[in-house]
Parts: structure tokens; C-alpha cells; sequence
């Protein structure tokens, strides 16, 4: 059904690159007015080829709260949070969104660790625990709706939106399909998560285009999520990177017991041991990712996200803790550049 989903789109004038070894909308020849529609409409983003992992059984939340950095114990149906895993060492695995449902959580992960991490999950579960595994991603589909007119979208196809706390969420029925719809949409815009089978897929796409949310490639989504900030895997999220370097506090719980990573993040916070961090970075002129970031000659940094925009280019990158954050003049070889704030990203603990 999903193939049903992908020629409506190659209709309406997609050009398809593989991502994660899975074909994927990179444009729609439209970068331009789906970016305006992010900021003064509604743009519509496919995150279909990304992961959907159900934990089901008696023990999902205490197992999801002993496997991550975020308080699952305290949520309830309803309620979501985002939650990053993380190796014995603190390492980052992968960002992932969850939702908390009556029998089950519905965990969404990047496209390139959903298998990593459903092996990962699984070493874990023993003998005596409660717990069901199950990877839902062919059987699903997963949409984004960004920009400031998603509540009047979605008014206008009926659906009324209670509860505005992030990742909070609600299944209700448009028409006679089902659908759960959760605030936010894994980017620091206003906008909506849209989780629906993936026999009506095709259908709840031409539903959402109609009503007027404007379709956007994942080529404009990555702009998007380098601007405001995002991190993904193999480019922030890597081995060599902890989830405090990384800005992701506000997924970190540091109240709660004990879970994979949590000696390392609590001495990290408690000593004030993080050495770098992830900030954007304003540039004059083009660089590569994995270029050092350097001041009077110094490294100081290094970058690992690049994007051209209309307002110029921009860019994530890890610096030196010590060496200083927004407003810090440096340099990615001979481009000049200034060292800024991003929305998504926290540097303290919220």
C-alpha cells in the first residue's frame, strides 16, 4: 500500500533517492514554496521510511525507562515524550519519539538505526520480562505537517486538537480511517505527527494535499532540520558523541533510576564534564562536513552538517566547550563564520 502511496506522489511530480536502502520523496520540485509553507502555511512531510517500533506487554514502560535517557514510569496513554538510547558509555544511538497508547508504545526512529536498534532492544529483553517487540514500519505510515496553519488544517478536515503538550497524542477517525495524531513533528515548528495504516496512506496524503498542505522533499526537510538544529545519526549522533554534547537535555531525566549510559551522563552533569558542544554556525561560503572548525589557527571544533539556504549557509558543528558558543568568530578553512543558537537544541538541563 505504501507502493500505492509512492506513485501518487511520483504523480504529483516526485523525484525519488534512496535513503536507508528505501526509495524517498527528495523533492517534489517545489523546494521553494514548501519551505514558504512551512513558515506561512502548511507543509506536508512523508517520514514513512523512517521506523516505527510497537513495545507492547506489561513491562514496555519500566523496560523503555531502563533502555533510555527520558521518565517513561510517569507517562500515561496519551502522553509521549522524546528519548534518546544511548550506549554503557553514553555513546548516542539514535533520537526516537515515543507514544504512549492504552496496551502499547509506539516508538519512532531514524530510518538508518531502525534495524540497529531493534536488534539492540531485543538483547535486552530476558526471559522473565514482559515485554513484546515488533517492528510496525511496513505495516504503517508516518506524516509531518509543519507550519502554523496545521491547527486550521486540521479544523478544516474536522479534527480538533485537545491536549497541546509535546508528543501528547490522540487516535480519532477522518471518515472511516483511523489515525493518531501527536503534537509536534520532531522539529522545533508548530505542526503534527500523523500515524495512520498503511493501506489508507495513499488516501489520508490526497486528504491532507486537498485541504492544502503543500508537499516537501526530504532534500528541503534536511535544510529544515540542519537550520533549526536537529541532530541525526552518522552525522551528530555517533560514537564519538554523548546525548549532553549533543543538546538534547530536555530528553534526559536526571531524577530518575538507573539505565544504560545513566553513570556516565550523571557524572557528566554532576562535574561539568561536557567538553564540547553542538551549536549552528552562520558561514560565508560552502565547507564539508567532518571539516575542522578552527579559531586563531586553533581546532576547535568540528563540522558535521551543511546547508545552502536563500539567507546564506549554514551549519551544525560540535565546539570546544572552552573555547566558547554564540557569537564566537571561526573559521572552516579559509570561510569565515559565526557560531549561533539553534531552536531544537538545549545546553542546560531544562
Amino acid at each position: 500500500m505504501i507502493k500505492e502511496l509512492q506513485d501518487i506522489q511520483l504523480t504529483a511530480g516526485a523525484i525519488f533517492e534512496p535513503v536507508a536502502d528505501v526509495m524517498v520523496a527528495a523533492s517534489f520540485a517545489n523546494d521553494t514554496a514548501a519551505l514558504q509553507a512551512v513558515n506561512q502555511g502548511v507543509a506536508l512531510f512523508d517520514l514513512s521510511h523512517w521506523g516505527l517500533l510497537c513495545i507492547g506487554d506489561e513491562d514496555r514502560l519500566r523496560y523503555l525507562h531502563n533502555q533510555s535517557t527520558n521518565d517513561f514510569q510517569k507517562l500515561q496513554p496519551g502522553q509521549g515524550c522524546d528519548t534518546v538510547f544511548v550506549t554503557s558509555t553514553a555513546r548516542t544511538i539514535d533520537l526516537a519519539t515515543a507514544y504512549v497508547t492504552a496496551d502499547a508504545v509506539l516508538v519512532l526512529v531514524s530510518p538508518n538505526r531502525r534495524q540497529q536498534l531493534i536488534e539492540w532492544l531485543d538483547r535486552y529483553i530476558f526471559p522473565m520480562d514482559r515485554v513484546t517487540l515488533k517492528d510496525i514500519s511496513s505495516e504503517s505510515a508516518v506524516f509531518s505537517l509543519i507550519g502554523p496553519e496545521s491547527d486550521a488544517l486540521l479544523k478544516q478536515l474536522g479534527i480538533e486538537i485537545t491536549a497541546q503538550a509535546y508528543a501528547s497524542h490522540q487516535q480519532l477517525t477522518l471518515g472511516e480511517v483511523k489515525i493518531r495524531v501527536a503534537v509536534g513533528n520532531g522539529l522545533a515548528l508548530p505542526g503534527y505527527t500523523v500515524i495512520v495504516s498503511a493501506q489508507d496512506a495513499a488516501g489520508l496524503w490526497e486528504q491532507l494535499k486537498k485541504a492544502g498542505a503543500i508537499p516537501i522533499g526530504n532534500c528541503a526537510w534536511e535544510q529544515l532540520r540542519i537550520e533549526q538544529g536537529r541532530p541525526v545519526p552518522e552525522h551528530e549522533l555517533t560514537d564519538d558523541y554523548n546525548p549532553l554534547e549533543a543538546g538534547l537535555w530536555q530528553t534526559i531525566s536526571l531524577e530518575k533510576g538507573c539505565y544504560i549510559g545513566q553513570e556516565t551522563i550523571a557524572r557528566l552533569n554532576t562535574y561539568k564534564g561536557v567538553k564540547q558542544q553542538l551549536w549552528g554556525v552562520h558561514l560565508q561560503g560552502t565547507a564539508s562536513p567532518g571539516s575542522s572548525v578552527t579559531v586563531d589557527g586553533e581546532k576547535v571544533g568540528q563540522l558535521t552538517s551543511f546547508t545552502e539556504t536563500d539567507s546564506g549557509r549554514f551549519a551544525l558543528a560540535y565546539i570546544r566547550t572552552k573555547a566558547g558558543g554564540v557569537g564566537l568568530q571561526v573559521k572552516v578553512g579559509d570561510v569565515e563564520g559565526e557560531v549561533v543558537d539553534v531552536p531544537f537544541l538545549t545546553h542546560e538541563y531544562p
